[in-house]
C-alpha cells in the first residue's frame, strides 16, 4: 500500500485490489487493468481531473469514514498533492499485476515514463532559461501586431451620393 498527503494535510491510503478496481469501474467508468496496454496510463498522467477521480474511488472506503465528499477530496488535490497520488497510484497498479513478467515490465512502463516527463520538464526549463521561448512569443507578437495594423481598404465601391 502506498499513502499520500492531500492539501488539507489528510494522509490517503492506495491499496489496488479486486474490491478497489471494481469500486473505480463503477464509480469513475474506468478499467484499471487498461493500464497493462498502456493507454490508461496516458490518460491519468495527462487528465489530473480523471486520475483524481480514480483516486478518489480506489479511497472512496477511507473517505467514507472520515466523511469527505467526492468534492471536498477534489478541493484538497493540487500541484504535489496529484503528483504524489499520481505515483502511489501507478505503482500500486505494478503491485497489482498478477504475473511477475506483467509487474516487470509495467515497472519498465513506469520508469520509462517518468524519464521522459522528467527529460521533458528539463528540455522546457531549459527552453525558458535560455530565453527561447520569450523570443519566439516577442516574434508572434511582432508578425501578428504589424500584419494586423494594416487591414487592406475594402474594393467595394460605395454608393454615390
Amino acid at each position: 500500500m502506498k499513502v499520500f498527503t492531500d492539501n488539507a494535510g489528510r494522509v490517503w491510503t492506495v491499496a489496488i485490489n479486486v474490491n478497489a478496481i471494481k469500486r473505480v469501474r463503477t464509480l469513475a467508468n474506468v478499467n484499471l487493468l487498461e493500464v497493462i496496454e498502456g493507454t490508461l496510463l496516458e490518460r491519468l498522467i495527462r487528465d489530473p481531473v480523471l486520475l483524481c477521480d480514480v483516486v478518489y474511488a480506489v479511497c472512496k472506503p477511507e473517505a467514507d469514514k472520515v466523511g469527505v465528499s467526492d468534492e471536498e477530496f477534489g478541493q484538497a488535490m493540487a500541484g504535489d498533492a496529484i503528483d504524489h497520488a499520481t505515483k502511489a497510484l501507478l505503482e500500486e497498479l505494478v503491485g497489482f499485476s498478477p504475473s511477475r513478467q506483467g509487474r516487470a515490465n509495467l515497472q519498465r512502463i513506469l520508469e520509462t515514463t517518468w524519464r521522459v516527463m522528467d527529460k521533458a520538464h528539463e528540455t522546457v526549463a531549459a527552453r525558458i532559461d535560455s530565453g527561447e521561448i520569450e523570443r519566439a512569443a516577442e516574434q508572434l507578437l511582432a508578425t501578428s501586431s504589424s500584419s494586423s495594423g494594416s487591414s487592406p481598404a475594402s474594393s467595394a465601391s460605395s454608393p454615390a451620393s
